[in-house]
């Protein structure tokens, strides 16, 4: 294929951001973060769960890592790297960047990707931040501490916990937002005058799996990149329970836990997928 022909191919991209069950804003109110190192890891477990099924199916991804996790598992970092995916930040303590402001964001950013540097022995130039928590005063922090891109817009319908990036275009992930530095937005399917939330998470495992199926080839064939994302605690029904937490929030973390696996496995099997790294070498102005 000509390089013209491959920087226009409208490629996939695998995401998953690795993060424990307990560290999920939706149970904050019944985990208290102080309880974190009392709770079961499970983290480990899934995810090489996760690398098995990508082995198995060719598939290549980026891998945004919290921190946290980071430091009590190295050799799950190390082994993610030696597999062939992405390594990408999470930042540290996976807290709401509009809530800690500048400076604590800074702190997180940089522990981050120093402790995934350190372990994996391979450069960072990608972040997302937890919860889509983005701000437009976090690109040039990011841009200061040696990132290149961001993976946290998310222009979709209303969140109450997504951030915003002025003037993100819709629909162009890899857009050059500042010098030397792209946005790799998360896939949303336009319908009726409206962002259709679409690259994964809640809304992978609540439509059901032939229409998001088709929603993702339709984003496909108007030749614009797809954007994918998943959490390891996703493919794990037999997680711990959290009571006292608003209904809408344990619907949002609970829902099809036990179908999320299979599910996954059909949409690796279904296409060809790339790391985020991959699409923007391909679509390099």
């Amino acid at each position: 294929m000509p390089p013209s022909a491959l920087q226009l191919a409208p490629l996939a991209v695998m995401s998953i951001d690795v993060e424990d069950w307990f560290q999920v804003e939706n149970l904050k109110a019944g985990v208290p973060r102080d309880s974190w190192e009392t709770r079961e890891r499970r983290v480990e477990r899934n995810t090489r769960r996760m690398l098995e099924l990508m082995a198995k199916h060719g598939v290549k991804s980026t891998c945004f890592i919290l921190g946290w996790v980071a430091e009590r598992h190295p050799q799950l970092i190390r082994d993610i790297a030696a597999a062939g995916h992405e390594i990408a930040s999470h930042g540290y303590g996976h807290e709401l960047i509009y809530e800690i402001g500048p400076e604590r964001f800074r702190e997180d950013i940089r522990r981050s990707k120093g402790l995934l540097e350190e372990i994996s022995g391979r450069r960072v130039e990608g972040y997302r931040a937890p919860n889509f928590s983005i701000t437009d005063w976090a690109i040039d922090i990011l841009r200061d501490e040696g990132f290149t891109y961001d993976s946290s817009s998310f222009p979709s319908l209303g969140h109450d916990r997504y951030g915003r990036l002025s003037g993100m275009p819709v629909g162009a992930p890899g857009a050059q937002i500042s010098a030397g530095f792209r946005e790799v937005c998360v896939s949303c399917l336009p319908l009726f005058g409206r962002n259709i939330p679409w690259g994964g998470g809640g809304y992978f495992r609540m439509i059901p799996y032939g229409i998001f199926a088709r929603g993702v080839g339709a984003i496909l064939r108007k030749n614009t990149p797809y954007v994918f994302y998943i959490h390891p605690w996703e493919i794990d029904p037999d997680q711990p329970r959290i009571s006292g937490i608003k209904r809408s929030y344990a619907f949002r973390h609970y829902v099809n836990l036990a179908r999320c696996e299979s599910r996954w496995e059909a949409l690796l099997a279904s296409r060809k997928w790339t790391s985020v790294e991959a699409l923007l070498a391909a679509r390099a102005p």
